[in-house]
């Protein structure tokens, strides 16, 4: 990328992809909270969305556990073929199970903001490689 990019435009492009990054760190790391602080309504939510019974509280802290795991090593850069790809097809499953909140769009405008993230954990993964700013970066 080095060769191809004149200093500028490389810095400008690492900067805007950690921004991305950050910004569905956000969103993601307070989803994960959300399985800690109030796993009833994690439960609930793959009820509804997934179709997923009777999944219980220590199930709920399991899958926050693993996945703060998963946010932490995707915020750090952190084998960014897997990290960013998991976080593209889990965001992209989040967003396409709640398929039927968007026909009836005005109310649930809320369901829509998964969109513009989906795409941009999309091209977080197709950009990994660029995306070099304040990472510890491994691109497995």
């Amino acid at each position: 990328m080095s060769d191809v990019l004149p200093q500028d435009v490389r810095s400008r492009l690492q900067w805007s992809l950690l921004s991305l990054r950050v910004g569905v760190f956000i969103v993601m790391f307070v989803w994960t909270l959300d399985k800690f602080i109030n796993p009833g309504h994690s439960i609930k939510i793959f009820e509804k969305f997934y179709a997923i019974a009777g999944l219980g509280e220590n199930m709920a802290y399991v899958m926050g556990a693993l996945q703060l795991i998963l946010v932490s090593a995707f915020l750090l850069g952190v084998k960014k073929r897997l990290t960013y790809g998991l976080v593209f097809l889990l965001h992209g499953g989040s967003t396409l199970s709640a398929f039927n909140q968007y026909f009836d769009a005005f109310n649930h405008l809320l369901f829509f903001a998964a969109w513009p993230m989906w795409a941009a954990c999309f091209a977080l993964y197709l950009l990994r490689d660029a995306d070099t700013k304040f990472t510890l970066g491994t691109n497995w």
